[in-house]
């Protein structure tokens, strides 16, 4: 080649050849800024934040006027995503500033190799970046900035995605195939096909926007029994909208509250130490005062763990001297039936470890249970499994639809208890805090594996028989702290705890984070607060005024202290206690305090 020839000479041959693109090959595809709003000065605008977790702050920031604030709270780490359209086999450059310890910036959806980049402190604005590379089918994906579980807030700010533009986003189509499964009394859960290009979908009930999403399920609660309902769904981009899909209709089941209608507006629960003697002493059934409405006979327990074959007798006269016949225990029983009360037999306790892993174990279990009942006349049946008689295998992560058998065979059993004895079948349920609260924050064995799979794991069975239910009284003492809706943790032995841990059982709670599962909250006559009755009967005893406070917050939303409820629940039945032993150790202090409170 002639070094000399001139420029033009060479610019002349090059447009010969097919254009400027020959010389510079890099310009058929411009790079440019993809990311919308990465600066955050529209708001959120552009950006989808997990389970509320993101506001924009002015101060700090890095450029401009705003950044991103995202706080972790219990199992959810904070994460705000963008879906942005872009080309295959393209290369692209992701990059922004970031304040806070462990913050991630990723990227999915590539198509080849999804990647982070992460700081594990960060006191000081610091740029994270990763580049990556689209695969031959990919025409979108997803950035991400994201904290840790447990950490303080993180910030982000002048988020970028820079590299060639793919083509216009186009508006999703509308959704087909919704469907509705099985109602219960308040709630209705719904389904549908994923849409190609959505990145949302709005539910609407009759014709009215209820919720945004980003899965293709959701649970509509709070809903009035025997109803019906109609339900449209849309799918939603960067582009807009759909049109509606066609209209699907259920209706509300009637309920029932499992023979919670014939329970006084206002219940005191009690459980009677029958087959066993501690420190406080034999109590016949005859000398349970009034005071007290429903009467749980602890323990009826396994001949094994996992034998599903469940006994009850009177504590041997050699442990409890003042023993009744029984003869006079059953006509006790049925004195009290005739003054209004409920006589049930409780399942488990401390000691009384269920574990139904087998249909031949749930079969005894009907067959063992409905032979105590019918022995001693009994009004129905209280379940009050602790330890390891619940746990969830792994994988087993929605409590709308549970795999364990443990689970599966529990619900089994109580519903076939239930549809033999009818309407007036009292069911209730005493889980530890473990088993229900947590479940806001942890759920099973988790999404990661390496959590206690105990955890929630009571959640689908009172989920699953809601519209059996009578009372559900948890257990508010020996417990850890536990976080609440306010995403503060709790601790037990004051007004606070019973507040905020019944106010998350009437309001309902995203299942470990997951705004897409989320519990509905049951009717205030279906639930009660568990308290110790002494100092002697368990860790977080609570003063009867602490006590009267709890009662004056939930049902009349005063004297709430720092948390405030989600409703006023002025129907909540009342209050239950281990033990009746124990109130009578204690001069009958805590069930003279119920008789006493002024509930209006």
């Amino acid at each position: 080649m002639d070094r000399t020839r001139p420029v033009s000479l060479l610019l002349a041959g090059a447009l010969a050849l097919g254009g400027l693109a020959a010389l510079a090959p890099a310009a058929q595809a411009a790079d440019s800024e993809l990311a919308r709003n990465g600066g955050f000065e529209a708001g959120l605008d552009g950006w989808n934040c997990a389970a509320g977790s993101g506001a924009v702050i002015s101060s700090p920031v890095h450029g401009g006027t705003k950044a991103l604030q995202a706080t972790p709270a219990g199992s959810d780490n904070a994460k705000c995503a963008q879906t942005i359209t872009v080309k295959p086999n393209s290369t692209y450059t992701l990059s922004g500033w970031v304040r806070g310890s462990y913050v991630y910036l990723g990227v999915t959806g590539t198509g080849t190799a999804d990647g982070y980049a992460w700081t594990q402190s960060a006191p000081d604005w610091q740029k994270l970046s990763k580049t990556f590379t689209t695969g031959a089918t990919t025409n979108s994906v997803t950035i991400y900035t994201h904290g840790w579980y447990g950490t303080p807030a993180y910030q982000a700010d002048d988020l970028s995605l820079y590299g060639p533009g793919g083509d216009p986003v186009q508006i999703p189509a509308t959704p087909t195939g919704l469907a509705a499964g099985s109602p219960t009394s308040t709630t209705v859960p719904l389904t549908w096909p994923a849409v190609a290009g959505a990145a949302s979908y709005k539910v609407y009930r009759g014709g009215t926007l209820v919720a945004t999403v980003t899965g293709t399920s959701y649970t509509a609660t709070g809903l009035t029994p025997n109803t019906p309902y109609a339900f449209q769904v849309s799918a939603a981009n960067s582009a807009g909208e759909s049109a509606k899909s066609t209209a699907v209709s259920a209706t509300t089941t009637t309920g029932g509250g499992g023979g919670g209608g014939e329970l006084p507006a206002r219940a005191l629960v009690g459980y009677l130490h029958s087959s066993f003697a501690n420190g406080s002493g034999y109590t016949r059934m005859a000398d349970v005062p009034d005071s007290w409405d429903v009467i749980n006979l602890a323990f009826g327990e396994p001949t094994s763990v996992t034998s599903g074959d469940i006994r009850f007798s009177l504590c041997p006269a050699t442990e409890c001297p003042n023993v009744e016949s029984v003869a006079d225990f059953k006509t006790a029983i049925k004195a009290k039936q005739a003054a209004g009360k409920k006589v049930l037999i409780s399942i488990g306790g401390q000691n009384g470890q269920v574990q139904l892993a087998s249909t031949a174990a749930r079969d005894a279990f009907v067959t063992s249970v409905s032979k105590i009942i019918d022995e001693y006349g009994l009004d129905g049946l209280d379940i009050d499994f602790e330890g390891h008689s619940l746990s969830l295998q792994t994988g087993d992560t929605d409590f709308r639809n549970p795999t364990s058998p443990v689970i599966v065979n529990l619900i089994q059993a109580i519903k076939t208890l239930k549809a033999k004895y009818g309407a007036k079948f009292v069911l209730t349920m005493a889980p530890e805090t473990f088993f229900v609260q947590l479940g806001y924050q942890f759920y099973g064995s988790g999404p990661w594996g390496g959590q206690d799979p105990r955890a929630g794991a009571y959640l689908p069975v009172i989920h699953a028989l809601r519209d059996d239910l009578t009372l559900l009284h948890v257990q508010d003492y020996n417990s850890g702290p536990i976080m609440g809706l306010d995403n503060q943790y709790h601790s037990m032995g004051g007004a606070d705890f019973h507040i905020a841990m019944t106010d998350m059982l009437l309001a309902g709670f995203p299942v470990a984070g997951n705004t897409e599962r989320f519990f509905p909250g049951l009717r205030p006559e279906q639930v009660a607060i568990g308290l110790p009755a002494s100092t002697q009967a368990g860790n977080g005893h609570t003063s009867p005024a602490e006590v009267n406070k709890a009662l004056d917050c939930l049902t009349k939303k005063t004297n709430c202290g720092s948390y405030q409820t989600h409703g006023t629940w002025s129907s909540l039945r009342g209050l239950m206690t281990w033990s009746i032993n124990w109130d009578r150790f204690n001069q009958w202090e805590f069930s003279r305090n119920f008789d006493a409170y002024n509930w209006s």
